[in-house]
């Protein structure tokens, strides 16, 4: 199959060599390759790949096969999986499999000074090896390679509509710890995580931004230039291709980077259905030290802290000198942070996760056809359809003739 790889060599040309800091090799080809193919924490996409190689997993892609020719050809190289797997897995892929949209986004990693990173390299954060088949296939980094490495790390998150006693704590935290030699991690959204970064900036830390897009677009648009700062001394990274646009299943599956790549998470100011809680759940399901901070009792804006401390038993944290003891806790206290119930059932959302790469894909204003939401979403038209047919009988989704929309919100 090397001439059906030549392809892939073809069509990227010089674009991974300048964009990856140990040189151009075809496992580090094919993992952004497939990056750009499966969703961030596609578990059989990580098997297969664990199992054959992430070139073996793109030759058996790009020879376009059907479903049944690519488990024939999965089991030709000694990898056996459930057909029905390899059916739902096929129809999530081969939609995307585009070598000169894959060419085109290497050009634009070229342009912006992206760099990859992948398992096995000098600059890979391997905290994130403990994510398992979930594990990201590459990262995009843009900034300093070494800031994504370091051990001495932590992740502060919080809730976009922070409060002002938040922010303040955001401020102090963030700074406290980056006088303390932490490498403060965030994910670059409004609120507590703008306040983390600016805080460690102005403090002369070492700050680093996980988004959930490509490191080209720079996401929120109103953080561009702070995001442009953290580039400068610190990293902003991504998993996800240059040009991919960022969705809700893509900020929720960023959210495990964010608590797998740092020594501790604390969470400094969450209501009940804060994103970040989904970034402690991750944290406490690998084992890691998670704290909140806690606040007034009588505040919606940390009822979700408080339900971390009530139920997940999270450790009570109130400043940097605390956090920074969290980060560096033996590992019965790294124990004591993992949940007394089920991580994944805690943090339940209001629809599956299926229903939300649905929705992400889907327009309110341009009806898209069955085909165009599953290639959108990365799931299998079938699985697609199923889920249109739930959503549409709880009044998110409508049918037209010309395809599905998403039913606009009330208000």
């Amino acid at each position: 199959m090397t001439a059906v790889f030549d392809r892939l060599r073809q069509a990227a040309g010089s674009g991974i060599v300048g964009t990856r800091p140990s040189g151009g090799d075809d496992e580090a080809l094919a993992r952004a390759f497939l990056g750009a193919i499966a969703e961030p924490g596609d578990g059989v996409m990580g098997e297969l790949v664990a199992a054959i190689g992430a070139r073996g997993v793109a030759e058996v892609l790009l020879e376009r096969a059907d479903a049944e020719g690519m488990s024939a050809a999965l089991a030709a190289r000694g990898v056996r999986l459930d057909p029905r797997s390899i059916r739902a897995a096929h129809g999530r892929w081969s939609p995307r499999v585009d070598v000169e949209a894959f060419a085109r986004s290497l050009q634009q990693a070229g342009r912006v000074g992206a760099r990859l990173v992948v398992p096995g390299d000098d600059a890979w954060p391997v905290r994130l090896d403990d994510l398992g088949r979930h594990r990201p296939l590459a990262l995009w980094v843009r900034g300093r390679l070494d800031a994504v490495t370091v051990a001495r790390s932590i992740s502060l998150v919080g809730a976009r509509a922070a409060s002002g006693y938040g922010e303040h704590v955001a401020v102090e935290a963030a700074g406290g710890l980056a006088d303390r030699g932490f490498t403060v991690v965030s994910g670059g959204a409004y609120g507590i995580d703008g306040m983390a970064h600016r805080s460690t900036l102005r403090s002369d830390g070492t700050t680093v931004a996980y988004l959930a897009g490509g490191v080209d677009r720079f996401y929120p648009m109103g953080h561009e230039s702070l995001l442009a700062r953290i580039a400068e001394t610190g990293a902003v990274v991504s998993e996800l291709p240059c040009g991919a646009a960022p969705t809700k299943w893509r900020f929720l599956q960023r959210n495990r980077l964010i608590a797998a790549s740092t020594a501790a998470t604390i969470v400094l100011e969450a209501g009940l259905r804060s994103g970040s809680l989904n970034t402690a759940g991750h944290a406490a399901t690998l084992g890691r030290p998670l704290g909140a901070v806690p606040g007034p009792v009588t505040s919606p804006a940390s009822a979700g802290c408080h339900r971390l401390l009530r139920e997940f038993d999270a450790v009570c944290v109130v400043d940097a000198e605390q956090m920074a003891e969290l980060a560096l806790a033996d590992g019965d206290l790294a124990a004591a942070a993992t949940p007394t119930g089920s991580a994944t059932g805690a943090w339940d959302t209001a629809v599956t996760a299926d229903g939300i790469r649905v929705l992400d894909a889907l327009s309110a204003r341009s009806p898209r056809t069955t085909d165009d939401v599953a290639r959108r979403a990365g799931l299998e038209p079938r699985r697609v359809l199923g889920v249109l047919g739930s959503l549409e009988a709880e009044g998110r989704v409508v049918r037209r003739a010309e395809g599905w929309a998403a039913r606009p919100a009330a208000g």
